[in-house]
Formats: C-alpha cells, structure tokens, sequence
C-alpha cells in the first residue's frame, strides 16, 4: 500500500478554544481524529511541521516546507498531504505547485468549520486529502487542493465565498475531478507543468495593488520600495488615464505585471487602444497576467524573481503561466 506524509502547519482545521480558536491540535492529532483512515490501508506518517494560522504563514515558512516535501519524496514518500488554514491555501498551494516539479501527488487541504462546532469539515477533507495523494490517478498534477470532495488544480482554484463548506472554486476551468466513495476520480488534466527552483535568496519585495474607481494612483509611490508589482486592473486589464505615466515609469524599473481583478477570464492583448488600455500599457512594458488572478501572478512573480529570474524570462514564464495552453518557452528545463 502507499505511503503518505502529512505535514501539518495549524490553521482552523487545528484549532480549538474557549475564548476564540487558536492553532492548537498537532498533526498526529489531527490524523487521529479521521474516521476511517485505518481501514483504507495506507500508510501515514505526520509531521508537525508549523502551527500558525493561515494568515501568518510567510515566504519563508513555504520555502522550509518545499525543501521537507522534496526531501521526503527523495525517500520515497507516494504522496504528501499538507493541512493549514484556508485562508491563504490559493497562494501557498500555488507556490508549493512552482516548486515541486516531480510525479508524486503533492495535496493541500484545510476546513472552514474548526473542531468545536458540529458539523467540522477537517476529518473528511483529511480523509479525501490522503485518498488523492496515494492515487496513482494524482501523479503528474503538480499540486492540487481537495476539499469539499473536489479536486482542484492549485493554479487555478481561488477562495470565493468567507464561510460556506463550498467556498474553494476553480473559475477558469472547474475542477479536476471529485472524490466518491473515498476513491479520486479525475475527469480532466492540466495542460503542463511550471516549475521553478526554490532559491535561497529569498525574500524578495512583491506588491500587489487594485485599482478602483476614481484611483489617483496614490498608492503607486511606495512601489518604489519593491522588487515587482502586479496590478489587479479593471476588466480586461484597464486602468485611469492618469496611472499610465507612473506605471509606465515602474515598468522601466521593475517588472510589473497586469492582471485582471474580476476573479475570472483572461486579461487581453490587442482589443483596446485608449491610454490606460491593456494594448497601451502592455506596449510600455507591463507583462500580461493572462488568465492568473492577481495573487497568483504575485506568488509567480515572487518566486520568479526569488530565483533570480530577469525581465525577459518573467514575461516568458507569464506567457507560458498565463495561457492555459502549456505551450511556451518555459525559462526552466522540465
């Protein structure tokens, strides 16, 4: 039978309290609690590796836990299971899917219901984390998030709602399969794969702004502080007249990336031509986004300058993230 490890890093899957829940359950406990973990066979090991709430988690954190992940599918681990809080899971999943290049199932799962209240979604979604990576069906996914029963890819799935059980979605796309009858059933793959090095050069200053209605760009001047920064755009990938010149200004600097803050589609490349338009800041050097949201197009771009990527291979490596085509000239050998 498989051999999968559970890595644990808090969230409210592991919390508890009487006064407001903390991150306290470890791992093993965690594991413990599932119901019918045992009669499925396969063998489980934990690790608790962090007990943090989603929200603290850091580059940092994510970087150690890559380096562990990798290290036990070097000994090999079948599969990995990583349970944290849902905050953050659409951006740490996605950062744990660029560095993690090799077959194994690599799964990230959490709850929105923590162990106190009736109804605690962590055990089910454990059970169903485990059950998709000892799935020889998972191999060759990169990662992926499970919970609610559903598969999703970890570059495409985004937390859409604060509290319901079925907040995890996948806009572009859908889902990649769902689990029945504790067996994953995948109906659809990804087109490739992106991975980049971890690197230790870490940390790297990215900043992510939205424009909003009547923006005066005020925001802008502390970008000067950074390494990159991704603009979250209206629709396609517009902005306010009066953000050209400062974004145009960054873009001779920095990269600065511009995505789409609607929450689904693609940001375009030729269809307008007003100033502040997706063709005229793309023609003063802002890289497209394509159909990456604005946190995941921040924690490639992390991860792209991290590793010390050039402005060239980060608009490459976004034409390629960004297509959902898996074709392009990745800056990394596969």
């Amino acid at each position: 039978m498989p051999d999968v490890v559970v890595f644990g890093l808090g969230g409210t899957i592991a919390m508890t309290g009487d006064a407001g829940v903390a991150p306290a359950l470890s791992a093993e406990q965690l594991v413990a609690a599932v119901p019918g973990l045992a009669a499925t066979g396969i063998g489980v090991e934990v690790v608790d590796f962090r007990r943090k709430p989603g929200a603290s988690l850091s580059f940092a954190d994510l970087a150690a836990l890559s380096d562990a992940v990798a290290a036990r599918f070097a000994d090999g681990a079948d599969g990995v299971v990583v349970t944290q809080g849902t905050d953050t899971i659409e951006e740490t999943a996605y950062l744990l899917d660029l560095h993690h290049a090799g077959p194994q199932p690599l799964v990230v799962t959490g709850a929105m219901r923590n162990p106190t209240l009736a109804g605690a979604d962590g055990p089910a979604n454990v059970l169903a984390a485990i059950a998709t990576a000892a799935s020889p069906a998972a191999r060759d996914l990169g990662c992926l998030v499970v919970l609610a029963d559903e598969v999703h890819a970890a570059r495409r799935v985004r937390k859409t709602h604060s509290t319901s059980g079925s907040t995890f979605q996948s806009p572009n796309g859908g889902p990649l399969g769902v689990v029945v009858e504790g067996e994953p059933r995948l109906l659809n793959r990804l087109p490739g794969r992106t991975a980049v090095p971890v690197d230790p050069r870490l940390p790297k200053r990215v900043g992510l702004v939205t424009v909003t209605f009547g923006d005066d760009g005020a925001l802008l001047a502390a970008a000067d502080r950074l390494d990159g920064l991704v603009v979250a755009a209206f629709g396609v990938g517009h902005v306010p007249e009066d953000l050209v010149p400062p974004l145009a200004d960054l873009a001779a600097r920095i990269p600065v990336v511009l995505a789409s803050r609607t929450g689904a589609g693609s940001t375009l490349r030729s269809t307008y031509g007003f100033p502040g338009s997706e063709r005229d800041l793309l023609d003063r050097g802002l890289i497209g986004a394509g159909f990456l949201d604005p946190l995941k197009a921040r924690v490639l771009l992390h991860a792209l300058l991290a590793a010390g990527a050039d402005r060239d291979a980060v608009a490459a490596a976004f034409a390629v993230a960004g297509s959902e085509t898996g074709q392009g000239a990745w800056p990394w050998p596969g």
